[in-house]
């Protein structure tokens, strides 16, 4: 009987470490909660579009590309520290919300997606930046 309760116990602290370990969050941001993640040092930007879409529809200024479509996208994922902040964003919401899931698989710790996309941030009057070619 001992044994039993001593099993029960233990398979209990395990579970509730299993638990605690799962840290990883993903956060659905307004445009206006955006503009104050991007003032901060250690975010990380991305826009998870195609190089075209960024080129033609603007950016985030401090965003890097990584286009969720690439085949080399869970490569250039891996290159981000993934104890740092991740905000990401697309067209509209769907690709950066498929994206999060997949950082958060992967054990990123904290994940931003912006509501609407920079459809919705352009919309509310936020800057977007744009390459002169």
């Amino acid at each position: 009987m001992r044994k039993l309760v001593y099993i029960c116990i233990t398979v209990v602290l395990l579970c509730q470490g299993c638990k605690e370990s799962e840290t990883a969050t993903i956060e659905v941001v307004t445009s206006e909660e955006m503009q104050s993640l991007l003032s901060l040092d250690e975010v990380q930007v991305v826009d998870v579009r195609t190089p075209e879409e960024r080129l033609t529809d603007g950016y985030l200024k401090a965003s890097q590309n990584i286009d969720y479509n690439s085949p080399t996208f869970a490569e250039d994922i891996a290159l981000l520290d993934k104890t740092k902040p991740v905000v990401l964003y697309c067209g509209a919401g769907g690709r950066s919300t498929k994206c999060a899931e997949k950082l958060k698989a992967a054990g990123f710790v904290k994940i931003y997606d912006l509501q609407g996309g920079i459809s919705e941030w352009k919309h509310k009057g936020y800057p977007v930046e744009y390459t002169n070619n």
